[in-house]
């Protein structure tokens, strides 16, 4: 199980709750079952989230293994150069 805490601008979209406890093993399984149980997620999660892990935050490398106990944010993805 992952726990996942959540910016702010997805809250409302998740039932009003900040953090969520999801079975997955990978970044890309915990979003797909994210947007199964939150159809609201499904377009923030496309095209404006990061994920960070331990601290670290993954744009597009979903396939990361999420290691038992790990500390797992979803945050606005941020643009710049």
């Amino acid at each position: 199980m992952v726990q996942v805490t959540l910016w702010g601008g997805l809250v409302p979209l998740a039932e009003n709750q900040k953090t969520l406890t999801v079975e997955a093993d990978t970044i890309r399984e915990l979003l797909r079952k994210l947007q199964e149980r939150y159809p609201g997620l499904s377009g923030p999660i496309k095209n404006d989230v990061a994920v960070a892990v331990d601290g670290v935050i993954y744009r597009d490398d979903w396939s990361r293994k999420i290691p038992e106990g790990a500390e797992v944010f979803l945050m606005r993805r941020l643009a710049g150069g």
